[in-house]
């Protein structure tokens, strides 16, 4: 699975993840989702980055399937379009995740 192009990535970002899923991070301004709101309310931080962590997670276990689903070998011949499956499957579902976290933080500003 290491021998995935962003296998190492997704592995390190789970990680990662996981303390802001449980909570364990307060708010700072190097680690977490950090926008106004979610830097002004002890609240908003924990549950948007929560929101994030999760999102995080599964973007690492969506990415983990499509590397297992479609592996990357550097000596085939379509490896530039195995290439960008992965980056869009690593990627786009984390980019996702991400938005969803900073909208929720918004729609908490609201509240």
């Amino acid at each position: 699975m290491l021998e995935q192009p962003f296998a190492l990535p997704a592995i390190i970002f789970a990680v990662l993840a996981v303390p802001l899923v449980l909570g364990l991070i307060p708010r700072n301004r190097f680690y977490g989702v950090r926008t106004v709101r979610t830097l002004s309310d002890d609240r908003v931080w924990y549950e948007t980055n929560r929101v994030a962590g999760v999102a995080v997670i599964v973007a690492s276990g969506i990415y983990g399937a499509v590397a297992k689903a479609v592996p990357y070998h550097r000596s085939a011949s379509n490896n530039f379009s195995i290439w960008l499956v992965h980056l869009a499957a690593f990627f786009l579902p984390l980019a996702l995740g991400l938005v969803v976290a900073v909208r929720y933080a918004k729609r908490k500003q609201e509240f």
